[in-house]
């Protein structure tokens, strides 16, 4: 058991008892140092659980990953897609509709970071409780996540609504376009409760073996959005014309809708506990992931904030070109980031029930398959992506723009997506500083400096240089500090032999 996760009053029985079931034994040990809740009480009831739920700890390696992955890829691409479509119909507004969406991008995306840093510690914890076996613990920790990121998202909520125009102000954004994006910011705040709890529910379902659900109601809910943000905007068949609103208040009842299906499914696989016995002890224990992981994740739109803010220098044509090509890259690296984001629960589940060699399976074969999509994506964005951006906007200083951004960015999103695989996994071991050294690294150390010294040398190019060569550096050394951290890990848990493993 994990330092500082009390044992259930007959852990030293079950344990005797699943010995003498060989064809189910597992070894359930958990040497993790981060302080845990505490387990509950081993009925036989929570007995059965521990050998009835698999999880990812059997079964082909491949097949769960592909499972994981292309179910996360359906809905993280969906959602994005849901992005592009709201970038197409503003762009019908005019350019400075589409920039006043693309400064309101990076403090999304600072929000963005508070749900998946909560998302990441509650996941580490849960998927780690689940494959050792704990159905109920992992019940509780799930009821007691979902709590903590409502409380902290209201609060962010609250901040957001009052200072949005001052933060708008800060990036550069000013006149019109900075009165469209403010109304825009506003009544996302609204409904970023809704976003955090949707968001972080996707992942709690991944943790404890559900890859399919998540998926589809992501998917579900970008199709709302799609549907109903062009009457919102344009006022068609009866709505209100509001215009850069519109897409906002679209967003909100996508994210209504996520978050009811989600507490249906969280329900339906009892996952949802009403017992907030030591939630104090829960919160620690996501926490202790969560908060580096949050701070983690809110390097990447500090350094956002500082690009946009140079990008603005250039004109609002620029920071539209800029928004349209990263949201079409974004689109292609979402299939990228869902690869190395199945890393974490797959992981999670199979380093607490000691399935090793299963670890290092998958990590290769994520690895591979990041480093190839990044050649994907370069020749097939070099070949179509200014096509797509004039059919979104045909101004060709934005068209223009995007193409010097598609013959840069590309190629370099498959060492991101290394790096994303090391991040992954350092955080489902319950080890939360590697990931925030890598993370401070390339957004604050390497990104932000060379952004800042590409512009004032080639201008946007150099900004976009700067984004790529930061890519391969931190890939490349992310990739073999997780490498190493592996094996240290196992080799110091000695395991007596290791199972076979299906790839």
């Amino acid at each position: 058991m994990p330092k500082g996760l009390p044992s259930t009053k007959d852990d030293r029985g079950a344990a005797q008892r699943r010995r003498r079931r060989p064809a189910k034994a597992r070894n359930t040990r958990l040497v993790e140092p981060e302080p845990d809740p505490p387990a509950t009480d081993n009925t036989d009831e929570t007995v059965t659980d521990r050998v009835r739920y698999a999880g990812f700890t059997e079964g082909s390696v491949a097949g769960h990953l592909i499972h994981l992955g292309s179910f996360m890829a359906l809905g993280s691409v969906s959602m994005i897609g849901a992005r592009m479509a709201e970038a197409a119909y503003l762009g019908i507004l005019g350019t400075e509709a589409l920039a006043a969406m693309g400064f309101a991008f990076p403090i999304s995306m600072f929000l963005f970071a508070f749900a998946s840093g909560i998302g990441t510690g509650a996941s580490s914890v849960i998927a780690r409780v689940y494959g050792a076996g704990d159905r109920a613990q992992a019940a509780r920790l799930v009821t007691h996540a979902q709590l903590l990121v409502f409380l902290v998202s209201v609060a962010i909520s609250a901040f957001g609504l009052v200072f949005a125009q001052d933060l708008l102000s800060l990036l550069g954004a000013v006149g019109e376009v900075r009165t469209m994006a403010t109304e825009y910011l506003r009544i996302y705040m609204l409904g970023f409760p809704l976003f955090m709890l949707s968001m972080v529910g996707s992942t709690l379902l991944r943790a404890t073996g559900s890859a399919t659900s998540p998926g589809l109601v992501m998917a579900g809910g970008s199709a709302l959005q799609i549907g109903i943000a062009p009457l919102l905007i344009f006022g068609l068949f009866g709505f209100p014309d509001l215009g850069v609103a519109g897409a906002a208040w679209a967003y909100v009842a996508s994210r209504i809708f996520s978050v009811a299906l989600y507490i249906v499914i969280l329900l339906r696989v009892r996952m949802i506990s009403w017992s907030l016995t030591d939630l104090g002890k829960s919160w620690v224990a996501i926490l202790h992931v969560g908060g580096p992981a949050t701070v983690s994740s809110l390097t990447f739109p500090i350094s956002m904030l500082v690009i946009t803010r140079l990008l603005a220098g250039h004109g609002d044509e620029v920071v539209a070109g800029y928004t349209v090509a990263s949201r079409v890259e974004t689109l292609v690296h979402m299939v990228i980031w869902s690869a190395s984001s199945s890393v974490a629960p797959f992981v999670g589940q199979n380093w607490g029930a000691a399935n090793y060699q299963r670890v290092r399976v998958a990590l290769r074969q994520v690895n591979f398959f990041c480093l190839g999509w990044g050649v994907v994506t370069f020749i097939v964005l070099a070949l179509v992506g200014e096509a797509i951006v004039r059919a979104i906007d045909p101004d060709p200083t934005v068209v223009m723009v995007a193409g010097v951004f598609f013959l840069i960015m590309p190629l370099s999103i498959g060492f991101m997506g290394v790096m994303h695989v090391a991040t992954y996994c350092f955080n489902a071991l319950g080890q939360p500083l590697p990931p925030l050294v890598l993370s401070m690294l390339r957004s604050l150390a390497f990104y932000a400096p060379l952004a800042i010294l590409g512009n004032y040398l080639w201008g946007f190019v150099g900004i976009f240089l700067a984004t790529a060569f930061s890519n391969v550096v931190l890939g490349v050394g992310g990739w073999y500090w997780n490498r190493m951290a592996v094996r240290r890990g196992i080799a110091k848990r000695s395991p007596a032999k290791t199972k076979p493993v299906a790839v």
